[in-house]
């Protein structure tokens, strides 16, 4: 497997990242509309990156992230769950990763590791915050062997079906 990971132009190549995470959670073409949006806008915000994975020129996962606010959606949902654990402080100066997938054929293959380590590193802030669907699951495996720990469980989201847990690791993270 001759994988490339690299910055990505994730507005140019929004269609395409967004079918890789449609494959690989599961989502219906409303709610890539809906997601496509969401991405576009979050590519405005500053210090938004984006990092891409690919295999022969084809884009098999990606990643991006930005420095947390506590004035965005994601923050103000979270963070009445994260003070009751009194781990609001976590809110601030970190890096959050917003979105990391990697394509079902390329799992379990280093893809993911690769992307959340190599975005993070380029991070000034001096920890990651990221939030996962709140169960057993190979995601939550990776963000734990990274130093990832739970800050909060069972946290919902408007519309999502299932809890999320919000996680914080220091960076740089942890390298097997």
């Amino acid at each position: 497997m001759d994988l490339v990971i690299g910055p990505l132009d994730l507005s140019a190549h929004v269609d395409e990242a967004l079918a890789v995470q449609a494959i690989a959670f599961g989502l219906g073409a409303d709610e890539v509309a809906v997601r496509r949006q969401i991405v576009l806008r979050h590519m405005t915000y500053p210090g938004a990156r984006a990092l891409g994975a690919t295999v022969d020129g084809r884009l098999v996962g990606f990643v991006y992230g930005m420095p947390n606010d506590r004035a965005h959606w994601w923050s103000t949902v979270v963070e009445p769950y994260l003070r009751a654990q009194r781990n609001d402080s976590w809110l601030d100066d970190s890096f959050v990763i917003t979105e990391l997938h990697v394509h079902p054929a390329y799992q379990n293959r280093g893809v993911g590791r690769s992307l959340i380590t190599t975005i993070t590193d380029g991070a000034t802030q001096p920890r990651s915050i990221l939030s996962a669907i709140d169960t057993d699951s190979p995601a939550r495996g990776l963000y734990h062997s990274l130093g990832y720990q739970d800050l909060a469980r069972r946290v919902l989201f408007p519309s999502a079906p299932k809890p999320y847990a919000v996680m914080g690791a220091p960076l740089p993270l942890r390298r097997p």
